[in-house]
């Protein structure tokens, strides 16, 4: 197993290498000149040369590019422009917040969607199936903006149920005290319950906006792999040895149909990492994909080629994740590995 995640990783530096390069030629192939853009509508053609100096935009792409793999080796990111602040310093203040929402949707959609789908696929035909197939075209047809923006209307401005859609704390709460930068897990550890209630309030309509999304592919996917499963030969053989209906359906049946089900887990984990900006900014959530979407507005290079490199990065360990997992549900996959 070690070495099968070694190989991973020396075949994911390629990748790592493209992305790299990719996303350093589409932020300069972007319209819109960061250098016009912070000098303002009433700058000059000087004062535009001039910070287009002092941020290396008048040096050729070849240069700037060997300038950018550099830092990146020294482990400099760059500085964001519209902050002030290193970029690797603010990817790793707002990630935390970007994965717990993640994490709790993509939790609440797991707890919902695997048991609907299981029930469904034993149940065909029945009134449950019909409801599976029901949430399942409602997730995959509604956009998650449309989905958030209709939840606050409801259950906060309408029924007062929410608090009010502005970040990851109530404005008049304190935030705990930095150890994981989950405020859920850090409020526990400081033993502060109040600001544990307020962390959860806030992430109730967000995390089930992501969870309404990523539900739909996962539970018609536990649906078909269970059906594909509960249709084979040995599922049909345990029942006729007289095992229990329990024993059949768990121990035989859902451990082989698991694999479909953890690949199209990472898949729309890693989708929704790189996409929940749009419930960011639905939710004022400081999140690193609001981070991105305003730095490309300015046409900020660094943030964008950072926020990119973090993804790449967490795709290529949510893989291994992903692999080991593989290899806990089906030991043959740890023998060809």
């Amino acid at each position: 197993m070690i070495q099968a995640i070694l190989k991973r990783l020396l075949g994911a530096v390629p990748a790592i290498i493209g992305v790299v390069i990719v996303t350093f030629v589409l932020t300069r192939a972007l319209p819109g000149d960061p250098a016009a853009y912070f000098a303002g509508p009433a700058g000059s053609t000087e004062a535009i040369e001039e910070i287009r100096v002092k941020l290396g935009l008048d040096r050729s792409l070849p240069e700037q590019f060997v300038s950018y793999v550099g830092d990146l080796v020294r482990g400099d990111w760059g500085n964001s422009l519209t902050t002030g602040q290193p970029v690797l310093a603010e990817i790793a203040d707002r990630l935390p917040a970007s994965l717990e929402l993640t994490l709790v949707g993509l939790l609440l959609a797991v707890v919902v969607a695997i048991p609907l789908g299981v029930l469904a696929a034993t149940r065909p035909g029945s009134w449950i199936d019909h409801l599976c197939r029901g949430i399942t075209t409602a997730g995959v047809s509604l956009p998650t903006f449309f989905t958030g923006l209709l939840l606050a209307y409801v259950f906060y401005f309408l029924l007062g149920w929410a608090p009010s859609p502005l970040g990851r704390l109530d404005p008049y709460a304190t935030a705990p005290d930095f150890v994981t930068g989950f405020y859920l897990i850090d409020s526990l550890i400081a033993g502060d319950l109040e600001t544990f209630a307020s962390a959860a309030k806030q992430l109730i309509l967000p995390a089930i906006t992501l969870a309404l999304f990523v539900l739909a592919p996962l539970a018609r996917m536990t649906r078909a792999s269970m059906l594909g499963v509960l249709s084979a030969d040995f599922i049909r053989t345990a029942r006729a040895s007289g095992l229990r209906p329990t024993t059949v359906l768990f121990t035989y049946a859902f451990r082989n149909a698991l694999l479909p089900v953890l690949t199209t887990l990472g898949m729309v984990f890693s989708f929704l990492l790189g996409s929940n900006v749009l419930v960011e900014k639905v939710f004022a959530w400081p999140g690193i994909g609001s981070f991105a979407i305003e730095a490309l507005v300015a046409s900020d290079y660094a943030p964008v080629q950072g926020f990119v490199l973090a993804m790449a990065l967490l795709y290529v360990l949510l893989n291994l994740l992903i692999d080991v997992a593989y290899g806990l549900v089906d030991p043959r996959a740890r023998l060809e590995a």
